[in-house]
């Protein structure tokens, strides 16, 4: 019965929503990148520069929304590594990817040090606060959980509600899926392959890094060491999970916010008789457990991981 009133209350459908949040940024990043036929292994180190320049925009001054369009372009900066590493050089995207993770985490905790070598705990920003939008707040259940969050978790669901009319209504999103299944015919037709991928990894990192940002400036007021946790992880799985469509990413995500509000609330139930440890491993458990069900039935993009250059067959 403790149980079924957790899931039946306003608070942890809201939080679920909060806790989803980055996960939905990072896992429609994954997609556009994975849909163009770039794996994007990167992500946990873009994660790490979004949190960081984010954060330290406006902890400079820039503002919330200067600080966003900062952690934006920080993102789309380590894309543009990856891609050009990927597309036209054709390395390997494994390589690439973890290459990049660990040169943009090293780079932001690098920065972070450099700028503040003395500070023994990181400075406070005045984050996002929650919205109170008039008459939509005031609907029963809806209202706490949908518009009473943050303006970014408002932004998160917008992008996906984007990313979906991009990929199935647009022009655009017919060359970026075909890319991702048949380069040749989209060369064939005179487009760029090595531009739409590269534009989608830029594009997808852009909103990865607003996931890290969302923990900097939504989440918490400040940025410290570790706190990406291997949420970009679970936002490469989670796209395998949804077969490659927003809103199956989006019911993913937050089925994990959902897992991991559920085990914070546990932990204060019966947390006494059972280790913390366990209510800890348990969203990452039934996660791996979600993404093999769905994963047998996935259908990749087939040029997924496979390098095309101009010119040869």
């Amino acid at each position: 019965m403790d149980i079924l009133q957790i899931l039946l209350s306003e608070s942890f459908w809201a939080a679920s929503l909060r806790i989803a949040t980055p996960l939905i940024f990072g896992v429609m990043g994954a997609l556009l990148c994975e849909k163009s036929g770039v794996l994007n292994l990167g992500i946990e180190g873009i994660f790490a520069a979004g949190a960081m320049c984010g954060w330290m925009a406006v902890w400079l001054g820039a503002g919330l929304w200067g600080g966003v369009l900062v952690a934006a372009l920080a993102g789309a900066f380590f894309g543009l590594i990856h891609g050009i590493l990927t597309v036209p050089l054709g390395l390997s995207q494994h390589v690439s990817g973890l290459g990049v993770t660990l040169f943009a985490t090293s780079l932001s905790y690098f920065t972070y040090r450099t700028a503040l070598p003395n500070v023994s705990s990181p400075p406070r920003i005045e984050p996002f606060r929650a919205l109170d939008i008039p008459l939509l707040s005031d609907i029963p259940f809806l209202g706490p959980v949908l518009f009473q969050q943050t303006a970014m978790t408002m932004l998160a669901l917008l992008v996906v509600g984007l990313v979906w009319y991009v990929l199935n209504r647009t022009a655009l999103g017919v060359a970026l899926q075909a890319v991702g299944d048949n380069p040749d015919s989209v060369d064939a037709q005179g487009l760029s392959v090595y531009g739409l991928r590269i534009g989608a990894v830029m594009v997808g990192s852009a909103l990865m890094a607003l996931g890290g940002a969302f923990l900097t400036m939504s989440a918490f007021d400040a940025f410290f060491f570790g706190m990406v946790n291997g949420r970009g992880w679970i936002c490469i799985a989670l796209v395998i999970f949804a077969s490659w469509k927003p809103g199956k990413a989006l019911l993913g995500a937050l089925l994990f916010g959902a897992f991991d509000a559920l085990q914070v609330r546990l932990q204060t139930e019966v947390g006494a008789m059972v280790p913390g440890q366990v209510f800890l491993m348990a969203p990452y458990v039934l996660s791996i457990f979600a993404l093999v069900v769905a994963a047998r039935k996935a259908e990749y993009p087939r040029a997924l991981l496979t390098p095309w250059f101009k010119g040869q067959r």
